[in-house]
């Protein structure tokens, strides 16, 4: 699975403004709507939902808020790059500045649980996030995010 079969260059935020994590998830919520078509609101709910069963804050500034709704064709990402890190909960309880939302179908099952784990491998990698938080346009994000979602040859 291709980091680039779930998100465009028109979801990704590259310089995204949040004070709060509820305002992040908000502006989220917001582009997930754009891309999707599906009400902001209902968006909001669902991930505001996964959250309060823990933080998807999975530490080194990064989080992955996640959920499944009906409504929802294909597995679907947002990316953003935060201007500034905000308070997020996390794992290590560092502030976050790098978000992946996903949103899959109700049925995805383990094609839910593979896209996670893409999105965590290449967010794992740091010369990778290093790109990423240099990286100033859109186009420059799904780039890297597509450049290394590649396999790598063992």
């Amino acid at each position: 699975m291709d980091l680039t079969d779930l998100i465009e260059v028109p979801a990704i935020l590259p310089a995204l403004k949040a004070q709060t994590k509820k305002q992040l998830l908000q502006l989220l919520a917001e582009r997930a709507a754009t891309e999707t078509g599906l009400p902001e609101r209902e968006i909001f709910e669902t991930i505001l939902q996964r959250e309060r069963l823990g933080s998807t804050g999975v530490g080194n500034g990064i989080a992955i808020p996640h959920g499944k709704m009906a409504g929802v064709k294909r597995i679907t990402g947002v990316f953003a790059r935060l201007e500034n890190p905000v308070d997020f909960d996390a794992l290590d309880d560092q502030p976050v500045d790098l978000v992946f939302l996903l949103l899959a179908p109700e049925g995805a099952g383990a094609d839910h649980l593979k896209a996670l784990s893409r999105i965590a491998r290449v967010l794992r990698d740091g010369d990778t996030v290093a790109k990423i938080r240099g990286a100033t346009d859109a186009a420059a994000i799904h780039a890297l995010l597509a450049q290394s979602a590649t396999p790598h040859a063992a």
